[in-house]
């Protein structure tokens, strides 16, 4: 039996089509996609240069540092590991070998506050979300990061981040 792979893309694939899901995992038919904007992904790049420039630094960016919510929090200092993880080929994984199941992830960032690690991830859109769907569309996202992290033994501090520019 060959390994099921997955990650949080998948995850809300079969969260909005169980069926989709089945047929792209067991039948390999893939789910047809529109055209994949290449702004976001270009806004990615350079939010994630931005921040790493801070980090460099061994500071939070002023819009960061201006928020209470960011006390005592820093960038997680080792850039080399962190490009390992931003890439979905290199990036976390845990595997539950007993159902031969298999959970990746790309972060975008990573804090730490007291030891403690946190999901730091960059949204683009034209406008910030509401908290009620911040939580519909990216809490299935958070919550693999931070499986990934506790399966790779970094202890979590117990929520997470969305950093939104648009």
């Amino acid at each position: 039996m060959s390994k099921i792979l997955l990650s949080p893309s998948a995850l809300n694939l079969f969260h909005d089509c169980a069926h989709c899901f089945w047929q792209e995992k067991v039948m390999g038919i893939k789910r047809p996609r529109g055209i994949f904007p290449s702004l976001p992904g270009g806004m990615d790049r350079v939010i994630k240069s931005y921040l790493d420039t801070f980090r460099a630094k061994n500071t939070l960016p002023p819009e960061l540092q201006s928020q209470e919510d960011f006390s005592g929090i820093r960038l997680f200092s080792h850039q080399a590991q962190l490009e390992k993880w931003r890439n979905w080929r290199t990036g976390l994984s845990y595997e539950e070998a007993a159902i031969q199941v298999v959970l990746s992830g790309a972060l975008d960032d990573l804090l730490v506050k007291d030891g403690l690690y946190i999901p730091f991830d960059y949204k683009t859109k034209g406008s910030v979300t509401t908290p009620e769907d911040a939580i519909r569309y990216y809490q299935n996202q958070l919550d693999c990061y931070a499986l990934l992290l506790k399966e790779n033994k970094m202890p979590l501090a117990g929520y997470a981040f969305l950093l939104y520019y648009s």
